[in-house]
């Protein structure tokens, strides 16, 4: 074991949204930090140059790769395994595991996300979708006796969602968000988002045409609800909002609160920033708005979101990491964490042990310890579990890694009377939020119902699955291509995105007896879906049927254990979900140690100079994409660490 001498102001593990957010803050201030990269070092360059070409060896391989799945852009290390989606199977018996991939799968259902350990993380291959949370979801056991309540509350976090939305360039109209539990003071008097929102899709377009009249209901558990469509706020690059309320966040050592300055602008002419007032801001960009411009085009529509953007118009992590002060952050890649070391006596972290491996045909590294003041795991909710298991580490409430929670979806898909054209725009520009909040979340769980602009690819893997199936039929010629035009370019998908409530026997684990090439500890997962999923199964199927009914869809929906491995049965009808890739849980926050692993701070309970920074520090899950919550939770984390080190 090698240890390196030099001691850092923070050590963090993990490179995604969460972790460069850390980086970026923490140097901006002053701070030196050590960033652990598990990745190729091929995938990090600061330089921009080279991260083009990174860039575009990501994309040579997504075109080459037969099955276009999340993660199939980028390299799949043996040495530093990335969880997939295509290895997901049905589980035989919970005494047999499934162990294709990386994820030891103990069942009894397979858990059916995946996330990306590598360079950016996750946000590599992400939607890009940016809701925010809704001000209930932070109080479900109060509100609806489900789950727990957060330690914080919504209005805590709206300052931290507005640099969360500066940072990645989000895209949206505040005024078109409602819904449920939905009003102007989400946002506050005057905010807007530092970027335009995306043009909604031709197809978004069509179907709220079938909706023309003052007022929609759908029909649920007996009480009719408002049927709402809204364009969905999202991380990818339009044009720059004028009106985006530019606070420039910095940190004053002598108030040690945020400092806000309001009407700065960037003059294109004299490419600097001026302070200028708001009548006199017409030829000029808000300064937050042009961050994200100045890295990637804007959306140009490729409908290839996830698993990458050809034009790097959606955001990613590495553009953050890039705004760190580079003088200040040390990158080490191909070093997989594999444990907190803690002192004995002082039940401090002493340091993190990691294992630079070489990336050759044998799994061949060596093992070193490097030393901080403070430490932050920033890898996904299933890596941190695991990292903290095998170092016996910030459990005295024996919550780590239980409450693993994923949005449940629940696919529906049928054909459009008239021709629509799908696939053309991002992934979704339109949400549903009808069902996002209300008293029903006493009974089943809540959801948001995206419009999906992938035709059937999704379930039934269309259009290649439409053309097989013609040829098998006997199509060819002309008769094939009118036939794929007339299916394809109506093709409908919606997906009930299903908040999954935590429950403590859905969980990550470990066994010596499944370990990586390097030695290193492989996840075990236990997991199920729960009668209160179930029920939302069948709740959401039943809107789904009024939704297509109402727009004359003729519905080629069909559950079978044949064709997701994820399948359960309420009531006598069977029901496919779908995992999303949003992995929260596993180590959640609270106000007391006895049931929480860190605090409102996002520090451990356990041990004094360890921080938890992702998406397991969430105590409940909502209906929105969890990735902008996340990163305002972990400027909230940057801040509290600042602090601390002050003193």
């Amino acid at each position: 074991m090698k240890d390196r001498e030099k001691e850092y102001d923070v050590v963090i593990v993990g490179s995604g949204i969460g972790g460069a957010i850390m980086a970026k803050t923490l140097t901006q201030a002053g701070k030196s930090v050590l960033l652990l990269e598990a990745g190729l070092e091929a995938g990090i360059s600061m330089d921009k140059t080279d991260a083009f070409g990174n860039y575009m060896s990501y994309l040579d391989r997504f075109y080459k790769a037969p099955a276009k799945a999340p993660n199939s852009p980028y390299p799949n290390l043996k040495d530093a395994p990335s969880i997939d989606v295509l290895d997901i199977q049905a589980i035989e018996g919970c005494n047999k595991p499934s162990t294709k991939g990386y994820l030891v799968q103990a069942g009894p259902l397979p858990f059916g996300s995946d996330c990306l350990r590598g360079p950016g993380g996750t946000t590599m291959h992400w939607l890009g979708s940016t809701p925010r949370m809704l001000p209930n979801d932070f109080q479900m056991k109060t509100r609806y006796g489900q789950g727990v309540d957060w330690p914080i509350t919504y209005k805590d976090l709206m300052p931290y969602y507005e640099m969360a939305e500066l940072e990645i360039g989000v895209s949206g109209s505040v005024a078109e968000q409602k819904g449920p539990d939905v009003s102007k003071n989400n946002y506050g008097v005057g905010y807007n988002f530092p970027m335009k929102k995306i043009p909604q899709s031709y197809l978004d377009a069509n179907v709220m045409g079938h909706f023309n009249r003052p007022v929609n209901k759908v029909n649920m558990n007996g009480k009719e609800y408002e049927l709402m469509f809204v364009s969905t706020p999202q991380g990818r690059n339009s044009i720059p909002n004028p009106d985006y309320p530019f606070r420039d966040i910095t940190w004053e050592p002598a108030e040690e609160k945020l400092k806000l300055q309001t009407n700065k602008y960037w003059n294109s002419e004299t490419k600097k920033v001026e302070k200028i007032d708001a009548a006199e801001k017409e030829n000029y960009v808000p300064v937050g708005a042009i961050w994200n411009q100045n890295e990637g085009h804007r959306c140009e529509g490729n409908a290839s979101c996830v698993p990458i953007c050809p034009v790097q118009a959606k955001y990613n992590a590495l553009k953050t990491l890039r705004r760190a002060d580079q003088e200040k952050l040390e990158i080490r890649t191909q070093s997989v964490a594999s444990k907190v070391l803690i002192d004995e006596k002082t039940k401090e972290v002493s340091g993190i042990e990691y294992k630079r491996y070489d990336n050759d045909d044998l799994p061949t590294f060596e093992t070193h310890v490097t030393k901080g003041r403070i430490y932050v795991l920033a890898a996904s909710a299933i890596e941190n579990a695991k990292i903290l298991l095998a170092s016996d580490a910030a459990n005295s409430s024996d919550q780590v890694g239980r409450n693993l929670m994923d949005h449940l979806c629940l696919l529906t898909w049928g054909l459009l009377p008239e021709k629509t054209y799908p696939f053309r725009g991002p992934g979704s520009t339109t949400n549903i939020p009808t069902l996002r909040d209300g008293e029903f979340r006493k009974e089943h769980a809540a959801c948001i119902i995206p419009l999906d602009n992938w035709g059937w690819g999704w379930p039934v893997f269309s259009p290649g699955s439409d053309v097989a199936s013609a040829v098998s039929g006997g199509m060819f010629g002309k008769e094939l291509r009118d036939h794929i035009n007339g299916i394809v370019t109506r093709q409908l998908l919606l997906h009930f995105e299903c908040e999954q409530a935590p429950e403590p026997s859905n969980r990550v684990t470990i066994d010596p007896e499944y370990l990586d090439p390097i030695g290193n500890y492989r996840p075990v997962i236990h997991y199920d879906a729960s009668d209160y999923m179930k029920k939302a199964f069948e709740a959401s199927k039943k809107v789904s049927d009024q939704i297509f009914a109402d727009a004359g869809v003729e519905d080629h929906t069909a559950y079978s254990a044949d064709l997701d491995p994820d399948y359960v049965e309420y009531n006598g009808k069977g029901y496919n979900f779908w995992g999303a890739g949003h992995i929260v849980g596993t180590h959640r926050m609270g106000n007391s140690k006895e049931n929480s692993v860190v605090d409102s701070d996002s520090k451990t309970w356990d041990h004094d100079n360890l921080y938890l920074v992702g998406c397991g520090n969430m105590p409940t899950l909502g209906t929105s994409n969890p990735t902008l919550t996340m990163s305002a939770l972990a400027f909230k984390t940057a801040e509290a660490i600042l602090k601390r080190l002050k003193k």
